[in-house]
């Protein structure tokens, strides 16, 4: 099978607490994509749960055993790093065949499935110099899938690709990953990556899981400041408590104010941080009243079907895409802001 368990796992480097108390469980079969910014602790995780690394504390459990005993090369996990770490002198066959043992007739069998899989059988033959960045990583993927392990793990395989390419990958990362039912933990610092190819997004900021949920869930309800900025789920600006009544909470940012519905209780005169997604940014030409936001287009960026407008306001700096042709800079407007889809937060 193939069911992780980390369980309050702890890991300081003298007196840097890289990995600081994450507790997690991932079933059989799932893709967990797990996403920070550089120095967050994420491969430090990753190094720990494969055996690289030893935890201060907690606990690494496979189907329910630990595996905090067993060296790495015997945890039946595979492993791929960023820089491929190919074999230069070895072909593509010989490559994912690398470590595979019994009879010929087996090695070979499981190696042309894999070839066939990877889609790699045309250039089987070709040594990792003759191939495209994109043909290396997939046979990095293929030799470490070859001795059919419990659980597969990526430290950010994709992030030297180009963008074209990082899209065409995950595409069949993933298709990979449904066809054989392997356990995979994904670490990337590409937010977009990590909402696209995961089950559930595992956050991580300061050495600490903030969220981990689907990547519905994470994009449209982050749990914190820290996950919003993570997925990019709008503009954080920073403000405070102006009032409080019943179930509204009046905020001031900037040199403006907003009516919100905010279920988490805030003190008045409180310093929060304002989530503003760019789908909560309703046009409203002819608004009035106090839940009006006067704007001005900053930029404009065409993205095909949709244009993205950088708005300047009192609030601070806001996204949101329409449809049509992009206004000039300069073009003033007037939007509001759906109470029902900002979130508060306390400032960090």
């Amino acid at each position: 099978m193939g069911t992780v368990e980390v369980v309050e796992i702890t890991k300081s480097f003298g007196a840097v607490l890289a990995v600081d108390g994450i507790t997690l469980t991932l079933p059989h079969g799932e893709l967990l994509a797990v996403l920070g910014s550089s120095g967050c602790g994420k491969t430090t995780l990753l190094r720990l749960i494969a055996g690289f690394e030893v935890p201060d504390r907690g606990d690494v459990r496979i189907d329910g055993v630990s595996v905090l005993r067993i060296p790495p090369e015997r945890r039946r996990f595979g492993f791929v790093f960023q820089s491929y770490a190919l074999f230069p002198h070895m072909t593509v066959r010989g490559n994912i065949a690398y470590g595979l043992r019994g009879a010929r007739r087996t090695v070979r069998g499981r190696t042309d499935e894999l070839l066939e899989l990877v889609h790699l059988a045309e250039v089987a033959k070709r040594r990792p110099g003759a191939l495209s960045a994109g043909q290396c990583q997939r046979v990095a993927f293929a030799r470490a899938l070859a001795p059919e392990p419990r659980v597969l793990l990526l430290d950010e395989p994709l992030s030297a690709l180009d963008a074209s390419l990082r899209e065409e990958l995950r595409t069949e990362l993933k298709r990979v990953q449904r066809a054989l039912r392997v356990t995979m933990i994904h670490v990337t610092h590409d937010r977009r990556e990590a909402l696209a190819l995961g089950d559930r997004v595992a956050v991580i900021h300061g050495g600490r899981l903030e969220q981990m949920a689907s990547p519905y869930e994470v994009f449209r309800s982050p749990a914190t400041a820290a996950v919003a900025g993570a997925v990019d789920a709008g503009a954080l600006l920073l403000g405070r408590v102006l009032k409080r009544s019943g179930n509204e909470t009046v905020v001031e940012i900037g040199a403006g104010t907003l009516r919100l519905h905010a279920g988490q209780r805030f003190d008045v005169g409180e310093q929060i941080l304002a989530l503003v997604p760019e789908d909560a940014l309703l046009s409203e030409p002819s608004a009035g009243g106090d839940a009006a936001i006067e704007a001005r287009v900053e930029a404009t960026h065409y993205e095909g079907d949709r244009i993205l407008l950088e708005l300047l306001t009192d609030l601070g700096k806001l996204r949101m895409r329409v449809d049509g042709q992009a206004p000039p800079v300069g073009t003033p407007m007037r939007i509001k802001a759906n109470a029902d889809r900002v979130r508060l937060y306390r400032a960090m």
